[in-house]
C-alpha cells in the first residue's frame, strides 16, 4: 500500500517530502489537506498530527512529521539522496528549516496569500532583508558548485530548493542570483523532477 503524504500545493515544506519521494522513486501518493480553509487545524486532522501542520506522512503504523524528518526516512529505505558527508547535508537541512524556507514561506504568504488591505507592511519589509540576506548566503555556497553538499544532489539540495520554484513574488528573482538559477536547472532536470504545482494537488487558481 502506498505511503500517504497529507500535503497542499502552495507548501514549499510539503514540497520538499514529495520531491524527495518522487525522485526516490518511492510508493508514495498526495492527500490534499485544505489548509487555507483551516482543515490542517481540525480536531480531526490534530489526532493524526498534533502540530496541525502539513506535511504529514502516513505508511501503515508509521506517522512522521516535518519535512526534514520525512526526507530522512525516505532517504533512509531508498538509500537515495544520502550525501557522503551526512553532518554537512544536516547541517544545511537546518539552515534551511531557519533561515531558507523558514522564513520564505512566511513572506509568500504575507505578500501573496492575505487579503491586500491586510498585508503588514512594516513586517513584510522586515522579513524582507532576512530573505534576501539568506539567499545571499545560498548563492554564495554555490559559487563553483554542482551541488549543496559533495558531487551528487541530496537531501540538502530538496530542502534548500523548497519554495524557489514557485511563481508568487516574494523578492526572489532567479535573474538575480545566478548561482541559484543554474542549480535549480539542474536540480529540474533530474529524471521524475515536477513542479510542486504539478506534483501535489491545491494551488491559487483551484480558489480563482
Amino acid at each position: 500500500m502506498a505511503a500517504k503524504l497529507y500535503c497542499f500545493g502552495e507548501s514549499g515544506n510539503a514540497y520538499k517530502a514529495a520531491l524527495t519521494m518522487e525522485l526516490s522513486g518511492y510508493d508514495w501518493e498526495p492527500v490534499y489537506i485544505d489548509f487555507f480553509n483551516g482543515e490542517a487545524r481540525s480536531q480531526e486532522y490534530r489526532e493524526l498530527n498534533e502540530m496541525g501542520e502539513a506535511p504529514l506522512f502516513v505508511e501503515g503504523d508509521t506517522k512522521l512529521s516535518q519535512s526534514c524528518v520525512i526526507q530522512l526516512h525516505v532517504a533512509e529505505q531508498t538509500g537515495k539522496f544520502l550525501a557522503e558527508d551526512r553532518n554537512e547535508m544536516l547541517r544545511w537541512m537546518f539552515w534551511d528549516g531557519q533561515k531558507g524556507s523558514g522564513q520564505q514561506g512566511g513572506l509568500r504568504f504575507l505578500m501573496n496569500f492575505l487579503p491586500e488591505a491586510k498585508r503588514p507592511q512594516e513586517a513584510i519589509k522586515f522579513l524582507s532583508g532576512r530573505v534576501l540576506a539568506a539567499l545571499g548566503t545560498l548563492e554564495a555556497h554555490l559559487e563553483g558548485r554542482d551541488w549543496m553538499v559533495g558531487a551528487a544532489p541530496s537531501l540538502a539540495d530538496f530542502a534548500c530548493c523548497g519554495y524557489l520554484y514557485y511563481p508568487e513574488p516574494f523578492g526572489f528573482a532567479r535573474k538575480d542570483f545566478p548561482n541559484i538559477d543554474r542549480w535549480l536547472d539542474r536540480i529540474a532536470a533530474l529524471p521524475g523532477w515536477k513542479h510542486p504545482y504539478e506534483l501535489m494537488p491545491g494551488n491559487p487558481s483551484d480558489r480563482a
